[in-house]
């Protein structure tokens, strides 16, 4: 099998040390195990995403040496792609659509009855507020969100489930069970109405068309793999294997952001350094 690895940013922002050390790390994978490396434009939030920023990724990266197998490819020309693995999970009654706001959800989940709002890989787990008793059936609706009801998505699949972490010249086999989804993550949202999709449901499609080996992000998504393991069942979709990368911060420990322009590459380009520069700030 052909190592193929990818980096993934979304062009809402520039990209700062962090992102460096995650394209470097995927990229010298990728030439150590003569495999390919592969770049995706995450544009699915239209209302942030910039030409503007999309072209300094492709600047900055190519200043770093960083060489992507080409054509590039941007998830704003994969809806339909989105659309065929949402119609199915719909047409087996696995969605349902949800009319709560954050604000809603928040209030449900922290109802004295149920004590404190517990939390999970996209924040406030879902109370359960619209989901139905019975399957959804006839036409999706489109333009609103659509939840995966957890609970009915488990039942047919063969648990427990598991994917491979590859450590430091080590592999580590991570499982998880049904009951861990319905309790720790719930019923997750795959389709959001100003986007018709969602980052779970897209990054499964688009690795698997992609053809993508080996997955190298940051720890900060540790906690979703086990909801892209699940969709890739459902989906009947290949595995990769994961590489759960320590994450950058700033001096105070916190992690950067896209919000973090005092850390971002062009910055540090503007003021002189170089990509050895970089490397050394981003890979200690």
């Amino acid at each position: 099998m052909t190592f193929r690895t990818r980096f993934a940013p979304s062009p809402t922002g520039p990209l700062h040390l962090g992102h460096a050390y995650s394209a470097l790390l995927a990229y010298d994978s990728a030439q150590t195990a003569g495999g390919e490396f592969l770049l995706r434009i995450e544009d699915i939030d239209q209302s942030r995403a910039r030409p503007e920023w999309e072209a300094q990724i492709y600047d900055d990266l190519g200043w770093l040496g960083v060489v992507w197998e080409t054509p590039v490819m941007r998830q704003s020309d994969r809806m339909a792609a989105y659309d065929t693995a949402l119609d199915t999970l719909w047409n087996r009654g696995l969605l349902y659509p949800c009319h709560c706001s954050r604000a809603d959800i928040a209030a449900a989940a922290s109802a004295p009855q149920e004590g404190a709002p517990l939390l999970g890989p996209d924040g406030i787990i879902y109370p359960g507020t619209c989901r139905p008793n019975q399957p959804c059936t006839g036409p999706r609706p489109r333009d609103i969100p659509l939840r995966l009801d957890m609970a009915r998505a488990c039942v047919d699949l063969d648990w427990p489930l598991h994917f491979v972490e590859e450590g430091n010249g080590t592999d580590e086999i991570i499982a998880f069970s049904a009951k861990d989804m319905i309790e720790t993550v719930g019923d997750i949202v795959l389709a959001r109405r100003d986007m018709g999709t969602s980052y779970h449901l897209s990054v499964v499609i688009d690795d698997a068309a992609q053809g993508i080996s080996h997955v190298v992000r940051g720890l900060d998504l540790i906690g979703a793999t086990p909801i892209h393991i699940m969709l890739q069942e459902l989906l009947d979709l290949p595995h990769p294997t994961y590489h759960h990368h320590r994450l950058i911060r700033d001096d105070t420990g916190k992690r950067l952001a896209k919000r973090d322009d005092a850390r971002a590459i062009k910055l540090f380009r503007d003021e002189g350094a170089s990509p050895s520069d970089i490397l050394a700030m981003a890979k200690p």
